[in-house]
């Protein structure tokens, strides 16, 4: 079990209570990301790795991934709280399902609704939560999953320089690549402060995600699909400044639009290298993948 914290002091306590009734034995390991709030002290009765710097979520979890000797390694976000039988619910989809290697939680919200039971991959590369799916779903949230740990290691682990966002969906990807499904596991609740660490909405939320969907898509999809996006987001970006019709949205300011462009491009000589190890240890071709799931 891996909780990546920054700065949780107003919710963590609550997360760590509800992993401590869990049904299921475990190892709970909190990668705290150098918070400055007084984090340390709620956390410093379990096992912790402070990090030097804010790594965000994928830099904690990839951080950690070698201290794993679990069969199964569970991402959990530290403003969620899972039922008693979360972990035990999530174990036994996985056992009973060799063929899967991720199980994703029915995520719900404070006021009861739901958030997430599984992630879909859009017919333009976007992960987007679903709220309601049959027992396998394109990918998993990675605020409250479970993942084989040798299956994650054998694809690649998790892609630490994303920071945060789409560090799950990229997984997600390179399993299906690998050959292994995503299944969706209903009994397995959470409850989740979505937003507590992070401002959806924010420019940062919104630079983020759409530099990771985009690098994501040079990583992982077909060819076609990731030049189209990317040509796409320029050409967007190009005619900004040309609309009188411009949403207010943050990810339609040209500046942030700039930061993301210019993050893919410094990031594309890696980009393609990872892209060429991923596909070297694919089983599924990229555009079976594509075709089986895009816009479903």
């Amino acid at each position: 079990m891996v909780v990546v914290t920054w700065r949780g002091r107003d919710h963590i306590t609550a997360c760590l209570d509800a992993l401590e009734a869990q049904k299921s034995p475990h190892r709970t390991i909190v990668v705290d990301n150098a918070s400055d709030d007084g984090t340390a002290s709620l956390i410093s009765g379990h096992e912790v790795v402070r990090l030097p710097e804010n790594r965000g979520y994928a830099g904690g979890l990839a951080a950690v991934l070698d201290m794993i000797d679990t069969p199964y390694v569970a991402w959990l976000n530290d403003d969620a709280v899972p039922d008693p039988s979360w972990l035990t619910e999530l174990e036994n989809a996985l056992e009973g399902d060799p063929g899967a290697a991720a199980a994703t939680s029915s995520l719900l919200l404070t006021d009861g609704s739901t958030q997430s039971v599984g992630v879909a991959l859009t017919s333009d590369g976007h992960g987007k939560d679903v709220v309601l799916a049959g027992r396998e779903v394109f990918g998993f949230c990675g605020g409250a999953a479970l993942v084989r740990t040798a299956e994650l290691r054998a694809v690649g682990g998790v892609p630490a320089s994303f920071f945060c966002y789409y560090e799950d969906t990229d997984t997600a990807w390179r399993l299906r690549l690998a050959g292994h499904r995503v299944i969706s596991v209903g009994p397995a609740r959470v409850r989740h402060r979505h937003g507590a660490s992070t401002r959806p909405g924010s420019e940062l939320f919104h630079r983020w995600n759409e530099r990771n969907r985009l690098l994501m898509l040079l990583r992982c999809a077909p060819a076609s699909v990731a030049v189209r996006e990317l040509a796409r987001f320029l050409v967007i970006t190009a005619l900004l400044p040309l609309r009188e019709d411009v949403p207010e949205a943050a990810n339609f300011k040209l500046g942030l639009r700039l930061k993301v462009l210019g993050e893919v491009l410094i990031r594309l000589p890696a980009t393609v290298f990872q892209r060429f190890v991923i596909g070297s240890r694919s089983k599924i071709a990229r555009r079976q993948v594509w075709q089986d799931w895009a816009g479903r």
